[in-house]
């Protein structure tokens, strides 16, 4: 699941786009005060924007410049401006591809999927995970998050399979050792806290605070209420 930030005033086609989206699983939210874009996208941190050109205050453009700042996410513009000046303007300030409305809207969901799966290098047969607004790729032994990537070490993977499986549940320290290590019996009492601890560091490198939970006497899980910074 991808989370994706709709910046459109039209709010029937707004309303459509966050529809369709969901039926793909992916988790759309709308922004409704068009003077705190940015905001919106730093807060809620999203793996894709579709832009309108004409907005309240300033324009698409002038946003998706503000955006390129400080990220590379994916930009889509959405647009009934669509003269070939418009097009390679928006090319120009830092978009990746522009639909032109009125559009088809199975066509515009698949070329967002297919700039979802360039940008961050998935396949159809890819085998990955999902947990707020993270994916994890085994067979790299990567994270990625916000266009982001974090190298992981082994047994670093092996814990974060373990937990993106339990899906924001508890794992208990035993069975991630059982896991790890097969032998839980063999192993120092404090192997696995140091592998936590320089996971977490790896993470909150990438804005990623609080990603891992510690619930004494239970064990570990996802926090689906991360901080993202």
């Amino acid at each position: 699941m991808f989370k994706i930030m709709i910046v459109e005033d039209d709010l029937t086609i707004a309303g459509v786009l966050r529809e369709e989206l969901g039926k793909w699983n992916h988790e759309a939210f709308l922004v409704e005060d068009f003077s705190l874009v940015m905001e919106e996208f730093k807060n809620n941190a999203p793996q894709l924007v579709l832009m309108d050109i004409s907005l309240p205050s300033f324009n698409g453009y002038y946003w998706c410049q503000e955006i390129r700042k400080v990220s590379q996410v994916p930009i889509i513009f959405i647009s009934s401006r669509n003269e070939n000046m418009d097009i390679v303007m928006a090319i120009q300030m830092g978009a990746d591809d522009f639909i032109s409305k009125p559009f088809d809207l199975t066509v515009a969901v698949a070329k967002m999927q297919a700039l979802l799966r360039r940008t961050y290098d998935f396949n159809e047969s890819d085998n990955f995970l999902n947990f707020n607004r993270t994916v994890l790729k085994p067979g790299e032994s990567k994270l990625y998050y916000d266009s982001q990537e974090v190298d992981l070490t082994r047994t670093e993977l092996k814990i974060l399979e373990l937990l993106f499986l339990q899906k924001g549940e508890y794992v208990s320290r035993e069975e991630i050792m059982v896991n790890l290590w097969e032998d839980e019996s063999f192993i120092d009492d404090n192997t696995l806290a140091v592998n936590i601890a320089r996971l977490r560091k790896k993470l909150a490198k990438v804005g990623l605070v609080g990603f891992i939970m510690t619930k004494k006497g239970i064990g570990y899980a996802l926090n689906k209420e991360t901080v993202h910074e």
